[in-house]
């Protein structure tokens, strides 16, 4: 069985144990191989503007907000504006800063079409360290996957 093939797998798996409403769930270094080895593959980062440009985001990730900087309401906008950039038969794996609000926005897409629709577990930041630091313990980051300053 392929790499490929692998990932997925594991994904829906842990998509069945958890009861997700969604294809499935990847570490950052499953969807990172995923990004290079499926063409077509998106990955979504559902964080705010102030953490794209603070934090740091993804090269050739797209950018739609789930929830706005700073009230952090709902964007009414985040299923059209992924609509629009995504074609909802490719691989989207959805990103922010632990995998919870990407949890949210790949459930929705789900719902919606997105018949490949992942949640990328651990999130860009992960969880804090000991020293209450994310961004060293787990997460895109700290698995030193490739990421740019805003």
């Amino acid at each position: 069985m392929s790499t490929v093939s692998n990932i997925l797998e594991k994904a829906r798996q842990r998509a069945s144990e958890s009861a997700l409403a969604y294809s499935g769930a990847v570490t950052p270094d499953e969807a990172w191989a995923l990004v290079q080895a499926v063409p077509g593959t998106r990955i979504v980062d559902v964080r705010t503007h102030a953490e794209w440009q603070f934090v740091g985001t993804v090269p050739n990730a797209l950018l739609i907000e789930w929830k706005r900087y700073p009230d952090m309401a709902l964007n009414p906008e985040f299923l059209t504006q992924l609509k629009a950039q995504v074609d909802p038969q490719n691989v989207v794996l959805f990103l922010c800063r632990t995998g919870a609000r990407s949890h949210d926005a790949a459930a929705l897409a789900a719902k919606h079409g997105y018949s490949e629709a992942y949640n990328i577990l651990e999130g860009f930041e992960g969880e804090k360290d000991e020293h209450q630091h994310r961004g060293q313990k787990n997460g895109w980051k700290g698995h030193k996957l490739p990421w740019a300053q805003g």
